[in-house]
């Protein structure tokens, strides 16, 4: 076996136990029965469980393909409607089984972050800010001067892009963690396809966004699907 595919081997076993146990629950010992190696072997490829958990943080924040397809589209009304229907079936739904795997993993590990010193989750999201952002603050003012948008939730004015896709990220992000345990720990109605489409316009009304708006953006989405 390669040094290479030795590595990835035993990054993907650390991935594995740190979601599962967090990072002060897991030990090196633990990572490298994962691995099926010795500890003396995963020791020449990382020298601590620091530097495990640090390569492991730093591919979590790799570019995703689907995030810099999101960052090449232009930016409108139908744009934004996209990317919020796509971020929430995507929490939801996912794409396929190994996707879906990797998701739930990224949610894990997300979730001990909280609990130990958030490091990993400020990196996820500071990466997430860097690619998604910049296109959804463009994205809400094209659909702002256009009339799209109006100010939410009775304000004088629209409210501030930043904190207006924290808020919309998190709605997804919650549900897609009330499911970790493979039963929904949050009494939902419907089907998941239901609750996605459900989701998405509590975000986009949520954002000031106009129902008339919301469909023809909708609409605009499934043609370039098709597409």
């Amino acid at each position: 076996m390669t040094s290479d595919l030795r590595r990835e081997l035993i990054l993907s076993a650390a991935k594995r136990c740190f979601a599962r146990y967090g990072f002060a629950g897991t030990t090196t010992k633990s990572v490298a029965a994962a691995a099926s190696i010795s500890e003396a072997l995963l020791f020449k490829h990382f020298p601590s469980k620091q530097s495990l958990y640090r390569e492991i943080r730093q591919l979590g924040c790799e570019g995703d393909p689907v995030l810099e397809t999101l960052a090449s589209l232009p930016p409108s009304t139908a744009t934004l409607v996209w990317m919020m229907r796509f971020m929430v079936r995507h929490f939801l739904l996912g794409a396929t089984e190994s996707e879906r795997g990797e998701l739930d993993s990224r949610l894990r590990l997300v979730a001990h972050s909280f609990l130990e010193d958030g490091e990993y989750a400020r990196e996820l999201f500071d990466a997430v800010s860097e690619r998604v952002l910049p296109l959804f603050e463009a994205s809400y003012q094209a659909a702002v001067a256009s009339g799209d948008i109006e100010a939410p939730f009775g304000a004088a004015q629209p409210g501030r892009p930043r904190n207006l896709f924290w808020f919309a990220q998190h709605v997804p992000a919650l549900l897609a963690l009330a499911g970790l345990p493979g039963r929904n720990c949050v009494p939902t109605e419907g089907t998941l396809d239901e609750l996605a489409d459900e989701a998405t316009a509590f975000i986009l009304r949520g954002i000031g966004m106009r129902d008339d708006a919301i469909a023809a953006g909708a609409g605009h989405g499934r043609d370039a699907a098709a597409d």
